[in-house]
């Protein structure tokens, strides 16, 4: 068989061009050389937003673009993507105050009307929101949405197979040659396949892949580490901090699992995507900003976990990385079969760049492609009524779970949690409890639906219940996953 499209990479834009594709009726095959989201995709500040701070660069184009993804991406995947208030103080800026209040006004016409309130400033009324800062002084609020980044990406994938395309993880490409017509892509489970176009979605190890494919080495791209910490809960609300630094960058506290803060992000130049880790500097650069902001203070010691992703950016010539442009830059090469290259992007826009992408390519190759993704629900993200009423008829119809969570997995599965309980009335008949509420039924739900292969895939990039687990019952999951998982395999 050959396949319209190779896709090489499992992250955000692989999956949502793979996505696009498969149903636009192209055949599809998406290569990941580890888990699906493993890397940057898993390992962002958890946001569907604008880019509020992009102004300041006059990217306003990425700034609309974004806005409007962001509107269709919370009709899409309301039980996942979920509006969240930001408050912006004004304590330590280095922006004048009708500065920040204009960008504020630009970014509220740019969104046009939608369904998120229009930003203001802090008042009297908002004395809750200002009581965890050290200073009480003026600021705004303004509205974004928070995601589970990593289940973004694996439902893009699940959307994909659902329209035909091959989805293999733990599968790298080993190399690749092309004539006129198609490539030959040898990978690392020995199989060889063709395509007649083959795209880089490898994200920061684009290059990398490049070299498999025997092209030359660019220098048009930079890899740009962020990194976050975890502390104990910084305020209380479910509302975040977008606090602005002297050096003109910006640090979210946001609310995060387990009634901790997530802070971050860094941005540092690195000279390899792997294995990426938070530094020292990183770490005190965001301790100080939190310490800074907050009446609550945190040490090193109360870290309880912290992560780091590469982002390759394309490099447009800027010094500073503050201002080096967000915005996705898409390269065709058609000296033989067609090749696409994807440098930088973000989550927000991950959908947009795969019509682009489809509809560039469809121009090159001589095929008709539709925005068939524009109005288009994520698996378990249709439902009727608000997700709110969701959630309550999901306590209802399995009490035995508890509103902790019930919570949990409507969040995570949307409309299918009724598809991976149907027939269960009792916690007994979830079978194995691996702790923390994660039942064998859920854990074979994500084994054969959602790509999982180890505990490390479910705990982290499919339930956020890492930071929950203990060594003892992470090894006992991880013999049953690395059973059942083999199983599904043969």
């Amino acid at each position: 068989m050959t396949y319209d499209l190779l896709i090489v990479g499992g992250g955000i834009n692989g999956c949502a061009i793979a996505r696009e594709a498969a149903l636009n009726g192209w055949s599809v095959l998406m290569v990941e050389k580890d888990d699906l989201a493993s890397h940057t995709s898993s390992a962002s500040t958890k946001l569907i937003h604008g880019g509020l701070r992009y102004l300041e660069t006059y990217d306003f184009k990425l700034v609309h673009e974004a806005l409007q993804e962001r509107k269709r991406l919370l009709t899409a995947a309301p039980n996942l993507i979920h509006p969240i208030a930001i408050v912006l103080p004004q304590d330590n800026s280095v922006r004048p105050w009708w500065m920040v209040r204009a960008g504020l006004y630009l970014y509220d016409a740019l969104a046009g009307f939608g369904n998120l309130p229009r930003s203001r400033m802090l008042g009297r009324r908002d004395g809750a929101l200002r009581l965890p800062l050290k200073n009480d002084t003026p600021g705004f609020l303004y509205w974004d949405c928070t995601v589970d980044d990593s289940r973004l990406t694996v439902l893009n994938a699940v959307d994909a197979r659902s329209a035909g395309a091959d989805i293999r993880t733990r599968t790298a490409l080993t190399s690749a040659k092309r004539d006129q017509h198609s490539w030959t892509a040898t990978l690392s489970d020995g199989t060889e396949v063709q395509a007649k176009a083959l795209i880089n979605a490898a994200g920061p190890w684009l290059v990398d892949v490049e070299g498999r494919l025997g092209q030359a080495k660019r220098n048009s791209i930079k890899l740009v580490k962020g990194s976050h910490i975890v502390v104990p809960r910084l305020f209380d609300g479910d509302h975040a901090y977008m606090l602005q630094q002297p050096d003109r960058r910006i640090v979210f506290a946001i609310p995060w699992v387990g009634g901790t803060t997530m802070v971050g992000t860094t941005e540092v130049e690195v000279p390899s995507p792997d294995h990426p880790e938070i530094s020292a500097e990183e770490t005190d650069y965001l301790l100080n900003a939190a310490n800074t902001a907050f009446t609550r203070q945190s040490s090193r010691d109360d870290i309880s976990y912290s992560w780091a992703g590469v982002r390759p950016l394309f490099d447009d010539g800027s010094g500073d990385l503050r201002t080096t442009t967000r915005d996705y830059v898409l390269e065709i090469d058609q000296q033989g079969a067609v090749l696409l290259n994807v440098l930088g992007g973000k989550i927000t826009t991950a959908r947009h760049l795969a019509e682009d992408a489809m509809s560039r390519l469809g121009k090159v190759m001589s095929r008709t492609t539709g925005a068939v993704t524009r109005g288009r629900p994520f698996p378990g993200g249709q439902f009727p009524g608000s997700f709110d009423s969701l959630v309550e008829q999901n306590r209802k119809t399995w009490p035995f779970l508890g509103s902790e969570r019930t919570l949990r997995m409507t969040v995570a599965y949307g409309s299918d949690l009724g598809i991976m309980l149907a027939g269960i009335r009792t916690e007994e008949a979830m079978g194995t409890d691996f702790g923390h509420g994660l039942r064998q039924v859920e854990v074979n739900w994500l084994i054969e639906h959602e790509w999982a292969k180890s505990a490390e895939d479910i705990l982290w990039r499919r339930t956020k219940l890492g930071l929950a687990f203990s060594k003892d019952q992470v090894a006992t999951l991880s013999s049953y996953v690395a059973e059942r998982a083999g199983c599904a395999d043969k």
